[in-house]
């Protein structure tokens, strides 16, 4: 089924919206939660919770994009799950990593989760990944979007952990010189 047809299931309140998004999309939203919680519980559970916020959500947006949405919802429902996980000092190695490489990157007055949720920074941050390499962006994107590790990206793109380390330095070094470019103060 087409995202136009999924989204118009739930202009339409008819139940089988959520079905249909579970289908296609479930896979893609466990990826993301699990990505940052490493718990598949609590991204069982996120997933969950995603599906009703898209349910309060359309209408009245209408999304151009459902992926991007349900992403958007799934990753913030995580990152509230980890904050609070963390707050109980059960947080994962792997998101403290991620989180602390792109501390330099943003804003120091804000979180990394709040400043990525900005809208003029992710715009900025939208137009700096287009102009990236395909491949530096997507090890950017598995990293800082889905949150893999420099293994699992390395293994994923046939490299080795030091080759993607090293991507990864160089990319987060142009997006500092980029935002700073634009008027964004580190």
């Amino acid at each position: 089924m087409t995202d136009e047809a999924i989204i118009e299931l739930y202009w339409n309140r008819d139940q089988a919206a959520i079905e249909q998004t579970l289908e296609q999309y479930g896979g893609y939203c466990f990826s993301i939660a699990n990505g940052i919680l490493d718990n598949r519980e609590d991204a069982e559970e996120c997933v969950s919770d995603t599906w009703l916020r898209a349910w309060n959500a359309i209408p009245p947006q209408r999304p151009n994009k459902l992926s991007l949405l349900l992403g958007k919802i799934t990753r913030n429902l995580a990152f509230d799950k980890y904050k609070m996980d963390r707050a109980k000092k059960r947080g994962g190695v792997e998101m403290n990593l991620i989180l602390d490489e792109l501390e330099d990157c943003v804003p120091a007055s804000v979180s990394v989760e709040k400043a990525i949720d900005d809208i003029a920074l992710s715009q900025m941050i939208n137009v700096f990944l287009h102009n990236l390499p395909a491949r530096e962006c997507d090890i950017f994107m598995l990293r800082y979007w889905h949150n893999k590790s420099l293994a699992e990206i390395g293994k994923r793109l046939s490299m080795n952990e030091n080759n993607v380390k090293a991507s990864l330095f160089r990319s987060r070094k142009k997006l500092r010189v980029y935002l700073e470019s634009e008027g964004v103060t580190l």
